[in-house]
């Protein structure tokens, strides 16, 4: 149901509940129709089932018959030797008990969806406003949300006062948003622009209201996203897919020997149980038993290597997956900027004005004066600003009293505020610059209007918003007889312009420039205005000649198919849902990229698990964010995981040195042990002994190869493409030219 497209009456109508709220009978009813409000705890695999599961691997079944094989061997020759097939199902059982705990992700960050939720919200039951636990709201219900409220669910507006959301959580946006109860939305209007709805897991910034309750559990936009993390599994990393398309060449390999030999055996009339063993001894032989142990303990010395540089993995596979990433798709507020809103620029309507100058600190005294506190991230930005230049708030309003005020609203678009000034008063109004600007006056008490022309203002505001700022005008009026209060905000004196905005991290653009030189596409995606996002981007270098920008409402217009071309030459996206946000990592992913996501925020979780490497941010960073991660940046930097890229890239380069001495030994042996049978001479290596090679003997150096330093030009390499066998770039050529 569109709720935004409906007046609120229509909602109460179609809800069948009147502006009193629901009785404890009606409530009970709706509770067993649409469930208790919480999110759907999808049924667990059990412990054991989950261990037994990690055994369906390809490789992991080479080992276990390699340790059958083992076992075998022991018993047939009266050796009693069991070492080795310990060793190896010590390896698997190891490596299985890491997955099973892994496989616990996605339903941690469910775990941390549910306590977003609020644990008390004041609701209208029997014609009495009484708390309420939130699982207990059901739809109908006649919630009232004030300052510092948490929204229970999903609700329409009945009536609102002031009220602005922090919808960051959800929808990535920096700004609080205005809601409007009045409002009537088309059906196509984003998420971040539906000002009559809130949202469950968004709190009150400002304002007060009353909403009344439309979806709960997992029917509200938190659940869908919960729903998203339970049905997206983590992709394989291209490490994975390259091991296991080894380990299946290997096995039909060692099988293909196996057989071979076996046959030449019986036409030779060679003993049964000779020819048993030899053939077991050429399949040991072809296959290298080190090579898990040697990646794992490889892949878990780059998570300390990584560890060093901020960044913490919580998947081992991630770590090679950093140096094949090709795109890092890169969420804008609290990753890309400071998550802080900060007043960048002063303006008198007609240029730029430094804070130090007589002007600047005029425009600031004004802001300060018209500002309630540090609640709201726009006024704190502003109190800020002023208190670097030493004005104080507390210092202004004494030397200032306040004796009136109008607080802002949607419908106003404006604050008003009285101060005494000496015998007289003084008049401060703060709001959307179209409307302060209408309000000002040639009669100004103090500059007049008339000293720059109105269009020259307009083209001023024009220019601020366009680099992706948030202007607020400030005007004034000095008067020695208060008006009446209808009267305030009128004859105003333009005063100046405040521009506001959530600033880049400054080491951002450098690791930028990192990503390009390393052939590695940076690309952003906010639920932010598409003029904001764009303005980051160039400011960053993310967005260059040729990209595109899209928005949300233009993904919705593709298919999968349109999306997957423009995702080629897109480099920022504006206005998205999380479901978007993953919609454009799968777009990437068909087109063969290999796609890191950075994110802090709920509405990041499903592109963060859908991503071949999640990056969530640590320190700003949701528990739903971080739980749906593959890895967590310490210091929230973005150029952190451009680190994190030159460490996996060079695992990667270690891991190809291990597997092409490990596999050169092997071939060296089974050179061997087929050149002694078919010269009829007494096999030189048993099974046992093979075994022990290739685990001790041949793991040790592989190992050494594996802890190799990086090498100094590996970011200035190209990233290894996905489909790119583990053998590329003629290495097969040279470990058979090593084992000969």
């Amino acid at each position: 149901m569109q709720w935004h497209q409906m007046t609120a009456p229509d909602v109460l109508q179609r809800l069948g509940v009147s502006a009193t709220g629901l009785d404890d009978r009606q409530a009970e009813a709706r509770r067993r129709q649409y469930g208790a409000n919480k999110l759907r705890e999808e049924a667990k695999r059990g412990t054991i089932r989950r261990f037994f599961a990690q055994f369906s691997d390809f490789m992991v079944l080479i080992l276990l018959g390699a340790a059958a094989v083992s076992f075998l061997t022991a018993l047939l020759t009266g050796e009693g030797d069991f070492a080795d097939p310990v060793i190896i199902l010590l390896i698997v059982v190891t490596d299985a008990i890491i997955g099973t705990v892994q496989e616990g992700r996605a339903e941690q960050a469910i775990a941390a969806l549910q306590k977003l939720s609020a644990p008390v919200c004041r609701v209208r039951r029997n014609g009495q406003t009484i708390p309420l636990p939130a699982e207990e709201v059901t739809v109908g219900d006649i919630v009232e949300l004030s300052e510092g409220d948490c929204v229970p669910a999903d609700g329409r507006l009945l009536g609102a006062a002031g009220l602005q959301m922090d919808e960051a959580p959800l929808t990535g946006e920096s700004f609080p948003v205005e809601k409007d109860s009045r409002r009537r939305l088309s059906g196509d209007a984003p998420l971040s622009e539906r000002q009559n709805m809130v949202f469950a897991g968004t709190s009150v910034a400002s304002g007060h209201g009353t909403a009344v309750i439309t979806a709960v559990g997992m029917e509200t936009e938190m659940g869908r996203i919960a729903a998203l993390l339970a049905q997206e599994a983590p992709p394989q990393t291209p490490l994975q897919l390259r091991l296991a398309k080894t380990g299946k060449m290997l096995g039909i390999a060692a099988m293909g020997i196996c057989a071979v030999i076996f046959l030449l055996g019986c036409l030779q009339q060679v003993p049964v149980t000779e020819m048993f063993l030899i053939a077991v001894s050429l399949a040991v032989a072809a296959i290298p038993e080190g090579l898990p142990a040697v990646v794992t303990i490889v892949l878990a010395l780059g998570v300390r290597r990584i560890a060093a540089q901020k960044a913490i993995v919580r998947r081992l596979p991630a770590v090679e997956t950093l140096g094949c990433a090709t795109v890092i798709c890169s969420d804008k507020t609290g990753t890309l900027t400071q998550n802080k809103m900060t007043v960048t620029r002063l303006s008198d309507g007609r240029q730029t004005v430094v804070p130090e100058s007589a002007e600047g600190r005029t425009i600031l005294t004004c802001g300060v004066l018209c500002s309630n506190g540090e609640s709201d991230p726009t006024e704190a930005a502003i109190l800020h600003a002023a208190a670097a230049q030493g004005l104080y708030p507390q210092e202004l309003k004494e030397m200032y009293p306040r004796e009136g005020e109008i607080p802002f609203s949607g419908e106003k678009k404006y604050m008003v505020t009285v101060h005494r000034d000496g015998n007289g008063r003084c008049i401060v109004v703060k709001g959307a610059p179209e409307i302060v600007l209408e309000r000002c006056s040639a009669r100004g008490n103090s500059v007049p209007l008339d000293a720059f022309t109105r269009q020259q203002l307009q083209q001023e505001i024009r220019h601020l918003s366009g680099q992706g700022l948030r202007v607020l005008a400030v005007a004034r009026r000095m008067v020695m007889t208060l008006p009446a209060e209808t009267h305030w905000a009128e004859d105003l004196c333009f005063v100046g312009l405040l521009g506001l905005m959530d600033p880049p991290r400054p080491e951002v653009r450098t690791a930028v420039r990192q990503c390009r030189s390393a052939g590695i596409r940076p690309v952003m995606i906010t639920g932010d205005h598409a003029l904001t996002a764009a303005a980051i981007a160039d400011t960053l270098g993310i967005r260059q000649d040729g990209e595109q920008l899209l928005t949300g409402a233009e993904l919705d217009r593709m298919d999968d198919a349109a999306l997957t071309r423009a995702a080629a030459g897109c480099a920022v996206y504006a206005r998205v849902t999380p479901a978007h946000k993953m919609r454009i990592v799968q777009a990437l992913q068909r087109g063969g990229q290999v796609v890191a996501m950075t994110g802090d925020g709920v509405n990041d979780a499903p592109a963060l698990r859908a991503a071949d490497i999640g990056c969530a941010m640590g320190q700003s960073g949701t528990e739903v964010a971080k739980n749906a991660a593959d890895m967590v940046l310490t210091d929230d930097c973005f150029s952190t995981i451009v680190a994190a890229v030159e460490q996996g890239r060079g695992i990667y380069a270690n891991i190809r040195k291990a597997v092409h001495f490990l596999l050169s030994s092997n071939i060296g042996e089974i050179t061997t042990v087929l050149t002694a049978f078919l010269l009829r001479l007494p096999s030189p290596l048993l099974a046992i002994q093979l075994l022990w090679v290739n685990l001790v003997t041949d793991s040790l150096p592989a190992l050494a190869l594996g802890m190799e330093p990086t090498e100094r030009d590996v970011m200035a390499q190209r990233p290894v493409p996905r489909d790119q066998s583990l053998f590329a770039g003629g290495l097969w050529y040279r470990i058979c030219w090593r084992a000969c």
